[in-house]
């Protein structure tokens, strides 16, 4: 059975720093053996279906691949289409309401609990709020990320320890359940 994914890389093409053009994925994706290979924007999303693996080899296969291939490692989660459609349709807030720059999805590659953002003031970052998902982070953020001190407070590497955390834009969220869902899978 072949189910479609889509892989989030962390960290690439930011700053001119850990190039990687959506061409040579697209074409290093295609020799591991996934159909159906597309890119949306140049900040590190894939969309393919794929008849072996899942979610957590996928993603290492394809770190592996991209180490090889590029010379640096790159962290990458792969989820497949029913997840990133109920992470989207459970999000906590009026995504409909809201421009997209204001609300932003960070995945994780593990399950986090709440204990660990437990020492997070969240009274002191209002209006600006997050709530835990499935593997998910939902970020409302009104002035933006790049203004948000709550977001810049969420990215510390203590708080993220032992696992992988990508974040993207309400927009790309959308985007990528509509291409996950119009490849078939």
């Amino acid at each position: 059975m072949t189910t479609t994914y889509a892989a989030l890389l962390r960290g690439i093409n930011v700053g001119g720093a850990k190039k990687v053009p959506m061409a040579d994925l697209r074409t290093l994706m295609e020799g591991l053996g996934h159909d159906g290979v597309r890119t949306y924007l140049q900040s590190g999303q894939a969309v393919f279906a794929s008849g072996h693996g899942d979610d957590e080899s996928l993603a290492a296969e394809l770190t592996g691949a991209i180490e090889k291939r590029f010379g640096f490692a790159v962290d990458v989660i792969v989820r497949d289409h029913a997840y990133l459609k109920a992470i989207a349709d459970a999000c906590p807030f009026p995504a409909a309401e809201l421009e997209a720059k204001q609300l932003h999805v960070t995945y994780f590659s593990a399950p986090v609990d709440a204990e660990r953002f437990a020492e997070i003031d969240r009274a002191a970052y209002l209006p600006e709020e997050f709530r835990l998902g499935d593997r998910a982070l939902y970020l409302y953020a009104p002035n933006g990320l790049g203004r948000s001190k709550l977001a810049e407070h969420l990215s510390k590497p203590r708080l993220n320890k032992g696992v992988i955390a990508t974040s993207r834009n309400w927009n790309t969220v959308v985007k990528l359940v509509e291409m996950t869902a119009s490849s078939g899978g």
